[in-house]
């Protein structure tokens, strides 16, 4: 049984459970070559500020919102202020993964938009990123560039241009490492392959999502798309960064930047997503040292004035611990049926050492051979 076949099959246990209780306003079976999805959860005033530039501006496709039982009115204010945008309705909050799988069952099309609330367009943002898959077959997905809808001039954290791991599975973009994030001087304008396209403007093959399982849904929030991206790369497909399209995100809609439910959740699903994908090669001499690393960072969460956070680490690797069996399967196939030895978006050194002890700032500093 390959990859392939089990994901589907997983697919299909995880979204047509016994007890599947999600409904759609809109039931006619609407075929069209590409589909914004918007997955809400209280975000009626994001909604209201930032919907209609994706209206105006995103001809030719169609516009979902699916609403994750949200109880700030954002199901009144769709219904009366946009009667264009078709309406999933969740009958519970399933978070950012199983909440895009069971939104993404009920639309039909060429390509999804994984596109979040907090996220401005401008004219003509879309048609770059269809036309590159149109043109690239190898390829199962891009984003565009993501500059900060707050600093306009500058990168945003959560996609810059393209993404990309360490060797430990910190994760970095062109434009941003760790915490220093880089103004757009057109530095990274030339389209490049990247190991991860943003969860905040992701455009993706419909085929390819459901063959590769969709996003796992076990993992809630944080670090989904990572985790569905490198298991297409290992299955030998192609990810881009296409930044002849530019999009502004907000950022951190759900939740601050500090929390100790992001960080817990951070830590959890990145220690999570490890196991699955790295090589048995690489896998024991990793974990050893994610151990060392993340334990340091929990010190120096404490001495920095935050115990909730530290807390929120120490919770993370125990219970990454608890639930590593249940991915036991899913290591199991994808290593089986991976196609590619090795990743060329990987950076092949320790980013903490490279930031922290070499004074590199920028990713451009980065020596990749």
């Amino acid at each position: 049984m390959t990859m392939w076949q089990w994901t589907w099959w997983d697919k299909k246990k995880l979204l047509h459970a016994k007890n599947n209780k999600y409904k759609s306003i809109r039931t006619d079976n609407m075929d069209c070559k590409t589909s914004i999805v918007i997955l809400n959860w209280n975000g009626s005033n994001m909604l209201k500020k930032f919907l209609p530039s994706v209206l105006a501006c995103s001809a030719n496709a169609e516009v979902v919102v699916a609403d994750n039982a949200s109880t700030d009115g954002s199901l009144d204010l769709l219904r009366s202020s946009f009667p264009e945008v078709r309406l999933i309705v969740l009958d519970r909050n399933y978070g950012f993964a199983e909440g895009y799988n069971k939104a993404l069952e009920q639309v039909k099309a060429q390509y999804y938009v994984l596109l979040n609330s907090d996220v401005e367009v401008g004219e003509g943002w879309l048609q770059p990123l269809v036309a590159f898959l149109d043109k690239h077959a190898g390829y199962c997905a891009c984003q565009p560039k993501l500059r900060a809808y707050h600093a306009p001039d500058s990168f945003e954290y959560a996609g810059a241009s393209g993404g990309f791991l360490d060797r430990y599975g910190y994760p970095f973009c062109r434009g941003r490492l760790f915490s220093t994030v880089e103004k757009d001087e057109g530095q990274y304008d030339t389209t490049a392959d990247v190991l991860w396209a943003t969860g905040a403007c992701l455009v993706i093959r419909s085929d390819d999502y459901w063959r590769a399982g969709g996003l796992d849904a076990r993992f809630f929030a944080h670090n989904e798309e990572i985790d569905l991206c490198w298991r297409l790369r290992l299955a030998g497909r192609r990810i881009a960064c296409v930044p002849e399209s530019t999009v502004w995100h907000v950022g951190g809609g759900t939740l601050p930047k500090s929390n100790p439910m992001k960080t817990y959740l951070n830590f959890r699903n990145n220690l999570t997503m490890l196991y699955k994908n790295l090589s048995e090669q690489e896998l024991k001499k990793v974990m050893r040292v994610r151990r060392v690393l993340d334990y340091v960072a929990a010190l120096q969460m404490l001495l920095t004035g935050k115990p909730g956070e530290m807390k929120a680490v120490i919770k993370a690797r125990r219970d990454f611990a608890k639930w590593k069996p249940l991915f036991r399967q899913d290591r199991l196939l994808i290593q089986n049926s991976r196609k590619v030895d090795s990743i060329a978006e990987i950076y092949p050194r320790s980013l903490l050492a490279c930031y922290y002890l070499r004074g590199k700032k920028l990713f451009s500093q980065l020596k990749w051979g």
